[in-house]
């Protein structure tokens, strides 16, 4: 009776005719009723949405990779994904990894597959792979009938490098930097799909991670070599907020990447 009084107080009319023992709404009353049980009702279909949630049923997955992760890593992961949980929505931000950095800090994404390290206050940093870099050429270019080369043998042809930004083109200039030569880098590209393209072409030489470059090996269209130690190979690595994974989409999906990428080991 004290929250009848309270609410009809705060709204200014009465809610119910009292006459004796029996109780009616007024019309103020029921209008109110009828919006109460929209409102019961609208409570009802969020808890069976959250519910769905939690089965995966439904929901959105956001991940922010780079063009080298998303067409060579993630296809297989989201293909199994998705057969397995249809209802979710999966969206991919392709950007280079220092953006997919900032992406999932400002929330924009859920989860971020990027080459490491990362420093970053408000992330936590998993590594998930090896990535090893190599030198591509052209079948017919002089490099491609060694044995063996060296870093410091690239630096006698023209370089085609992924544009500054992105973190194999660090990478690369921290290498550089290390020797005292003025490198011959005749084109910077922003991909490295261009870039291979380029290679082909014998425009140049390159630098790029090996999973890129698996099938036009084995089609005989380029030639890569090996030219850093295992010990200078990077890792590949997932991003998430400090705080944790909040999405149950995100946490299996970061399961299954894991599951993927131990079986198949070094890329």
């Amino acid at each position: 009776s004290q929250s009848i009084r309270a609410l009809e107080d705060e709204l200014g009319e009465r809610l119910f005719l009292r006459e004796g023992r029996t109780n009616s709404l007024t019309q103020a009353g029921r209008i109110l009723k009828e919006h109460a049980e929209e409102a019961f009702a609208a409570l009802d279909r969020g808890r069976m949405r959250i519910e769905s949630l939690k089965e995966l049923k439904e929901g959105e997955l956001v991940i922010s990779a780079s063009d080298t992760t998303s067409y060579y890593v993630l296809p297989k992961v989201l293909s199994i994904f998705r057969r397995q949980y249809p209802g979710v929505e999966v969206r991919i931000l392709n950007r280079p990894s220092p953006v997919s950095v900032e992406q999932v800090a400002a929330h924009e994404s859920d989860i971020g597959i990027v080459t490491l390290p990362v420093s970053h206050p408000d992330l936590m940093a998993e590594p998930i792979s090896s990535r090893e870099d190599v030198a591509i050429c052209a079948p017919n270019h002089p490099l491609a009938q060694r044995p063996g080369i060296k870093f410091e043998d690239l630096l006698s042809y023209p370089l085609i490098l992924l544009d500054t930004g992105s973190n194999t083109r660090s990478f690369i200039d921290q290498r550089l930097g290390e020797m005292d030569v003025r490198p011959n880098i005749s084109m910077e590209i922003g991909s490295i799909e261009v870039i291979k393209k380029l290679v082909q072409l014998d425009f140049g030489v390159s630098i790029v991670p090996r999973i890129s470059v698996m099938e036009e090996a084995r089609q005989g269209t380029l030639h890569y070599m090996s030219v850093f130690d295992r010990s200078e190979w990077r890792k590949l690595g997932v991003i998430y907020p400090r705080k944790g994974l909040y999405s149950l989409a995100a946490q299996v999906f970061v399961k299954m990447l894991k599951k993927e990428l131990s079986v198949n080991g070094a890329i």
